[in-house]
Parts: C-alpha cells; structure tokens; sequence
C-alpha cells in the first residue's frame, strides 16, 4: 500500500493519504474525533446530585448517569464539528495534526454525516430525559457553534465562553434531577474554569512554534497578559469556593460548617495546577493533567471524599 505525505506551509509532514486510515475503519476515527478521553469534563453534569444530597438515591442516580452520557454525546458533536471546521488550522500544532480530520486520515463527509446522526439522537435523548435539560443541550450546541465559527476570534470572549460550557454543564445536571443549584457552585465552576481556560492558552502561547498561525486569536494575547489573568482567576477561584463553604446558605442547607474543612484541598489543587503549568508545562490538556499527575489526582479524590462524609455523614 502507498502512503502520500501532504505538508504544512513550514513543510512539515501534516496529513496521511487517506488510504493508510482505512484500516483503523471509519468508526473507529468518528470515536477518536468524538475525544472520550475530554469527557472527564462532563462530570460537572452529575455534580448536583453530590450537592443536592441526591447521591445515595438510586433513582436520581440513574438520571444523572444519563444525563452525562447524553451530554457525552453532545459534547462529541462538539469536538467533532470543531475539528471538522478547524482542520486546516489544527495542522500547524504539534499535536493536533494528529488528529483524524486534520491528518486527512477521516473524510470530512463522514464527520458530516456522523453529526447528522448524532446531534438529532442525543437532543430526542435529552428531550426523553427532561425539557430543561435538553433546553440547556440546545443552549450549550448552539454557544458552541457560534463560538466555532466566530466568537473564538474575540479576544477574552473565548475564553469565557469555554467557562459557560462548564456552568451549563452544573445547569444542566440540577434540571435533569429537578433540583436547585447554589450560585455559589456555579460561580466556583465558572470561575475555575476560567482559570484552566487562561492556562490552556499560555501554554498556547509558549509551546506552538507560530501560535497566531493555529488560532488567529492567540495574537491578541500575551504571556504577560495570560500570567496576570491566571493569578487573579486562581485568587478569585480559591476565594469564591471559601466563601460558598462558609455561606449561611450553605452552613443551613447542609446543617454543618465543616465544608469549611475542604478549603484546603482546593487550594492545594490551585497551587499544584499552578506548578504544572509554569514548570512542567502541561497546561495544554487539563484532563490529562489531572488524570496523569498522581498528587493533583489524590488531592481531587480526598477532596470529594471529604466532601461526600462532611455533606452526608457529618452534616
């Protein structure tokens, strides 16, 4: 079998004939643009059945897992109708000419035929799940699209966009159980999220040879201005989940102040991240961050272990 090789415009080998992928099938390039591995990030949806005192319910249980697997499927759509408008682009970064569309290894027909099929099924899934989530489903393709096609071009617009996903996400998990979500949570997730979004792209910035070649935008920024907006958003991340902890609120609808006691793994996390980012630059996949780096991982895990036994044992 013959294997062509196209290149970048700084002659770099970018894409694969598309006669060396058949061999992985169609499918199995349709699962990697769909990226499971990001899906980590869904988690946030089963996040109020945590916080809603819901999680030793079965029934609400088995909602949430629905609700993240159909936001799965969305989230897929997503990533996948990204890489299919984004190809040409993704084939001037060091890692994401790998991917299948930007490689040349999936067709960019058989990604507009696999979103075809997908995004009407997950939305007819969220709609047999529940209205108000599958309102939020719509809600966050359509932010998605335009943010795709055009908002990812505005300077600080981007990054707050990839931060209202995360809210939608938590928005979307208390409407498919029907329950109330503090402001507080949101805020703590908006604002984190920021934060990871800011670090994303310094390392953006630092790692990719003509970073404003692959994303237009990242010219509107700079080292400098990214440093400062991920020192305030780590101050203002650590400050807000604080204050959620030791809220009235809080102290009422849990019966305890002893969230309180949690602020430190919070905080631990922050710094950890930070030392990824600005000495191990590993800021590029946050995911991968936090599922690779043993110390950030069991500062994750004792923290929702702490929190579970305080909200449903100690409260």
């Amino acid at each position: 079998m013959t294997t062509t090789v196209s290149q970048t415009p700084g002659g770099e080998p970018a894409a694969r004939a598309p006669e060396t992928s058949r061999s992985r099938g169609t499918i199995g390039l349709i699962w990697q643009s769909l990226r499971p591995r990001q899906w980590l990030k869904n988690l946030v949806v089963v996040a109020p059945l945590v916080f809603a005192e819901r999680l030793l319910d079965p029934a609400n249980g088995l909602r949430a897992a629905a609700a993240f697997l159909i936001f799965c499927a969305i989230a897929g759509a997503v990533y996948l109708f990204n890489d299919l408008v984004d190809r040409e682009a993704d084939r001037l970064h060091p890692r994401k000419r790998t991917r299948p569309l930007a490689s040349g290894e999936l067709a960019p027909g058989a990604a507009v035929a696999a979103l075809a099929l997908l995004v009407p099924a997950a939305v007819a899934a969220a709609v047999w799940l529940d209205v108000g989530f599958a309102a939020v489903c719509v809600i966050y393709l359509l932010i998605n699209a335009g943010y795709t096609l055009l908002w990812k071009h505005v300077v600080l617009l981007d990054i707050f966009l990839i931060a209202a996903g995360f809210v939608l996400r938590g928005i979307g998990g208390a409407e498919a159980l029907d329950v109330a979500i503090s402001p507080w949570l949101l805020l703590c997730t908006f604002f984190l999220a920021l934060f990871l979004a800011a670090g994303k792209r310094r390392h953006e910035l630092v790692s990719v040879a003509d970073a404003a070649a692959h994303r237009p935008i990242l010219a509107s920024y700079s080292t400098l201005l990214v440093d400062q907006l991920i020192a305030i958003l780590a101050a203002v991340t650590v400050g807000t989940y604080a204050l959620y902890t030791i809220a009235e609120s809080t102290r009422a609808h849990f019966g305890t102040e002893r969230l309180a006691y949690t602020i430190p793994f919070v905080v631990f996390g922050i710094f950890r991240y930070l030392y990824l980012v600005y000495q191990q630059n590993a800021g590029g996949r946050p995911e991968e961050a936090l599922l690779t780096d043993r110390p950030l991982l069991a500062t994750v895990l004792l923290w929702g272990i702490a929190a579970v036994l305080i909200i449903y044992f100690l409260g």
